[in-house]
């Protein structure tokens, strides 16, 4: 079974067991959300230099929320551009076939599966600002990315996210997280244990219908 169909079979299991748990009263909503990102490859071995690359994303966001306790949980379906610079020509094995400072780009449907907490017991303060905390697993697929022949890219790709936010008039949330990558996002051809897993900073906005 490949990468992307394990995603999809544990996606649809965890979607399963939201459902079959949730109760009536439960309240669900959704919005479009933009965002930009910070990036980065954080290489298995430290042989080359890497920099940070700025990224974007836009998509879809659901949030089920449990009325009274302030638990949810969140779910969307986004299209996230990342990817960093790695000079692979300060090494001559990719140097003397050409290499220099590659911009690499990898392309990705992300689907996150969050638990959240918001504070809504604020005495109706809520109405106009409610902060909020979340976490949990990003199940990505990747989609495209740069042409470079001196890597092999995975097919998705596993991360763990941690963010904070704050809902405005109950209707825009604004929030910041980080996502730790678990699996490896790329390999090089010609060093096989020589693998990156992505790290990224994320501001997004979201606005709620």
């Amino acid at each position: 079974m490949t990468i992307a169909k394990r995603y999809i079979c544990l996606i649809m299991a965890a979607v399963c067991a939201i459902v079959s748990t949730t109760e009536a009263s439960a309240e669900f909503r959704y919005a479009g959300v933009a965002g930009v990102n910070i990036t980065d490859l954080v290489f298995k071995q430290d042989l080359v230099s890497v920099s940070q690359t700025v990224g974007y994303q836009a998509g879809v966001q659901g949030e089920l929320m449990f009325p009274g306790i302030g638990f949810g949980i969140d779910i969307g379906l986004i299209y996230n551009q990342m990817g960093a610079k790695v000079n692979l020509g300060e090494k001559k094995i990719w140097a003397s076939e050409g290499y220099g400072n590659e911009r690499i780009y990898l392309h990705y449907i992300q689907i996150p599966l969050h638990l959240r907490f918001k504070w809504t017991r604020l005495n109706g303060v809520e109405d106009y600002i409610a902060p909020f905390v979340y976490g949990g697993p990003d199940f990505t697929i990747g989609v495209g990315h740069s042409k470079c022949d001196a890597i092999d890219f995975s097919g998705g790709e596993l991360g763990l996210t941690a963010g904070v936010g704050a809902e405005l008039w109950r209707r825009w949330q604004v929030s910041g997280s980080y996502t730790w990558g678990m699996t490896y996002a790329l390999k090089t051809k010609l060093l096989d244990n020589f693998s990156a897993r992505n790290r990224e900073w994320t501001v997004r906005v979201a606005y709620f219908f």
